[in-house]
């Protein structure tokens, strides 16, 4: 009898470990199934029932009492969590939403980095009309920046006339004009209609004649425009384009690392100013 007992529990054991083996995969059963024991005899239940009543009767020893107190105290309260740094809370507290309200430049850099400055960068044109509108916009809020905040203007030049107008920025820059003329060549292109807009053929010789009104030399505004230098800045101003992903204009980046995005002029300037004071708490 007893021999038949053994051979069963050895059959069940087998069948029981090459089901876990074929069917590694299936969800384990329930806790209740698996911890569940064959009922024992009712003599021994009674055997049972009598040993345990008489060790209730049996004081317990000291050491378990203890134990028993221990396991019924109140568990300690654990210590609160430390704050979160400042720097975490400045860089969440801004309440922008990444592909929404800016892009994520990966392993982008300043234009024109300067050491203890935050930079914005604007990506723009002369040339360009959403550029003329939003520049009023841009302007005032500039006007607010703090000392530790840089900006710089990079000239497009997706096109034959954008670039002429990118070359004619970096001409005006060598000659220390950029301050007075910036304004005026948005409105001369956009509201006076002096010098040729979007889509024209762009004369260098004309546009040498308008910053003579400012000061330049006509024929040395010309030469700047197609010098080796400037043409350098030109190709380092596309660089930093492709390297922000800035496929329109105008565009701010904020420190090389934010592509600024928005649903109105107004909404940009906002999100661009979060993203400076982020970089100000950082």
């Amino acid at each position: 009898m007893k021999l038949r007992y053994l051979l069963a529990v050895g059959l069940l054991a087998t069948v029981a470990a090459c089901s876990k083996s074929q069917d590694s995969s299936a969800p384990a059963a329930p806790a209740a199934t698996e911890s569940a024991a064959p009922a024992a005899p009712a003599d021994t239940s009674a055997d049972t029932a009598a040993d345990s009543g008489a060790a209730a009767d049996a004081p317990a020893p000291a050491s378990e009492t203890a134990d028993a107190a221990a396991s019924e105290a109140p568990a300690p309260t654990p210590p609160p969590a430390p704050a979160a740094k400042a720097t975490a809370t400045a860089a969440t507290s801004d309440n922008l939403q990444e592909g929404v309200d800016y892009i994520r430049i990966p392993n982008g850099s300043p234009f024109q980095p300067e050491n203890g400055k935050v930079e914005v960068a604007e990506v723009f044109n002369y040339v360009c009309p959403a550029c003329n509108a939003f520049n009023p916009t841009f302007e005032k809020w500039k006007a607010t920046l703090p000392s530790d905040v840089n900006v710089v203007y990079v000239p497009a030049d997706f096109r034959q006339d954008f670039k002429a107008y990118a070359k004619a920025y970096y001409a005006a820059d060598a000659l220390g004009l950029v301050a007075k003329t910036h304004d005026a060549v948005y409105a001369a292109i956009h509201e006076q209609h002096t010098l040729p807009g979007e889509g024209m053929v762009i004369d260098p010789a004309k546009v040498a004649a308008f910053y003579a009104k400012y000061g330049a030399d006509p024929k040395q505004f010309e030469d700047l425009m197609s010098s080796f230098s400037v043409n350098a800045k030109v190709l380092k101003a596309h660089q930093f384009m492709m390297q922000s992903q800035v496929r329109s204009t105008p565009s701010l980046v904020i420190d090389g690392k934010y592509l600024v995005k928005g649903k109105s002029w107004d909404d940009i300037v906002k999100n661009a100013a979060a993203l400076v004071a982020r970089e100000r708490a950082s």
